[in-house]
């Protein structure tokens, strides 16, 4: 079976994503890695071509800024990715997630076991979301805790809205995938990166789901992110992917500085929220871009 993986990028330097990590991270269980680069002001471009990797493949891209909604320019950019794979299965990535090590068999077990069931177009994987160091993580209501990152590549599938999840067009229109829950983890370091840089991504996050919104990565950060506005952190006692044990090591600089007993504490109802999906796992209102069935 051959399984290609995708993903989309633009700026990743500049905006401190752990691109070289992440699609590292995939490699040893593709066949092929697509990777759509935007335009980009920062060297990314050459900074995955130096990999000298034979199974990425890029497509260079040209980002439409007039798409100011919803972060649609997301799901447009991941969708010229995964219109170039050629995989029975596909492996979606996003440029701040890494796979560890330890799940590649349960990976490939998974999809293997999924392909032979008729009733199942994808797998969802589990969320670890690392904050404001590599040594605490976001817990509760407030984070996601699974997104589809695997599903037949029947050519119906696309991505939609601004890239979390995944439909597939039928005759009724776009409907969602069924899904089954693997144990695989996705390692989410989207909230760990130098403060300006984490100012400047989400400043330009922001004019993708705004039309009036302007600016430029040329601009000077005055104030960087503030790491202590979350709400409450639990320590992280297991393992990080080993592609990371570099990068964990270079941002010591900076990390070395979070100080988690400053966060905000957990308002009541959240605290209850989060007891009950504690005790039965089962999260009130969770949103579900997906149906998720059983083996």
């Amino acid at each position: 079976m051959k399984i290609s993986g995708f993903t989309f990028i633009r700026n990743a330097t500049i905006l401190g994503y752990p691109l070289v990590e992440s699609l590292r991270s995939i490699l040893p269980i593709c066949d092929e890695i697509i990777v759509a680069v935007g335009d980009s002001v920062d060297g990314t471009l050459d900074l995955i071509k130096s990999l000298n990797e034979p199974k990425i493949k890029i497509i260079e891209s040209t980002w439409d800024d007039k798409m100011k909604t919803g972060g649609l320019i997301y799901s447009q950019q991941t969708n010229l990715a995964l219109g170039k794979t050629s995989g029975d299965w596909c492996l979606y990535i996003q440029a701040d997630e890494v796979i560890h090590e330890n799940d590649y068999d349960l990976i490939l077990k998974d999809i293997n076991t999924a392909e032979k069931s008729v009733g199942i177009d994808a797998l969802l994987f589990k969320y670890i979301h690392f904050y404001g160091s590599y040594d605490y993580i976001g817990t509760g209501r407030q984070w996601y805790r699974r997104e589809i990152r695997a599903f037949r590549n029947t050519g119906s599938v696309q991505s939609w809205g601004d890239a979390q999840g995944f439909r597939k067009i039928t005759e009724s229109g776009l409907n969602k995938l069924t899904a089954h829950q693997s144990e695989a983890r996705i390692f989410h370091y989207g909230w760990v990166r130098p403060p300006t840089a984490q100012q400047k991504k989400l400043k330009l996050v922001h004019t993708y789901y705004n039309q009036d919104a302007e600016y430029k990565l040329s601009e000077v950060e005055e104030n960087a992110f503030d790491y202590n506005s979350a709400y409450e952190l639990l320590p992280y006692l297991g393992s990080h992917p080993l592609v990371m044990k570099s990068k964990i090591s270079d941002d010591k600089n900076w990390t070395m500085n979070f100080d988690a007993s400053k966060t905000k504490k957990k308002p009541l109802v959240m605290k209850l929220a989060d007891k009950i999906e504690n005790a039965f796992n089962y999260r009130i209102g969770e949103f579900k871009d997906f149906i998720e069935v059983k083996k």
